[in-house]
């Protein structure tokens, strides 16, 4: 029976890690190890601690839009776990915990657009997300999409085929006003125009 093989790509801070993983991988019929100038490829990421170096690294993968990214770590804070889902981890194991069987279905569910954490990191993640919410964005009138009230309504008013004017009539603001909230919405997001602002905010379930 054929298994359809997920292209892989590794980055491990030492060789004898990369060595050993490859080896203990190249086995495996769901996986095959791809060059970078291969189809999109879920990107596994070992290393002992996040330091500037990995975190800099996931960045780069983030922008390189992969298919998905598993990272293992030694350790990850509580104050790193934002950031690291932040650019594109959808799965995270300890590396004490990293056996290949765990590895191939982490990697799996990267490849099938899951995210898959540790049941004490995703309690910590959620209550950092919960803080975040709380302390910095409900007191600034924003939400976790980063847009607040009064840019998604004007954004569902563009959607339902309002001109300037009568957005600006309905919501009682000036028209300058409905224009600068329109900018600051296609500039944060670096969005062309109006319509773009309205298909991608469809698109995130952001209206």
């Amino acid at each position: 029976m054929l298994v359809d093989q997920i292209p892989v790509l590794l980055h491990a801070t030492d060789t004898i890690t990369h060595a050993g993983v490859t080896a203990a991988l190249r086995a495996r019929p769901e996986i095959r190890f791809a060059d970078d100038t291969d189809e999109p490829a879920v990107v596994l990421v070992i290393v002992e601690r996040l330091n500037e170096e990995a975190r800099q690294l996931l960045r780069s993968l983030h922008c390189a839009g992969c298919a998905g990214v598993v990272l293992v770590a030694g350790e990850v804070d509580d104050s790193e776990l934002l950031d690291v889902v932040g650019n594109g981890v959808s799965a995270i194991i300890r590396r004490a915990d990293a056996t290949p069987d765990t590895l191939v279905r982490l990697v799996k569910a990267a490849a099938a657009g899951e995210g898959a954490l540790p049941p004490d990191l995703l309690g910590r993640l959620l209550s950092r997300v919960s803080r975040l919410q709380r302390d910095v964005l409900q007191p600034n009138g924003w939400d976790l999409a980063g847009m607040s009230h009064r840019e998604t309504q004007v954004l569902r008013m563009v959607a339902d085929g309002f001109e300037t004017k009568e957005i600006a009539d309905r919501l009682s603001y000036s028209e300058r006003t409905v224009k600068s909230i329109l900018h600051d919405i296609t500039n944060r997001f670096q969005l062309r125009n109006r319509a773009h602002a309205v298909a991608f905010a469809l698109r995130e379930g952001l209206i």
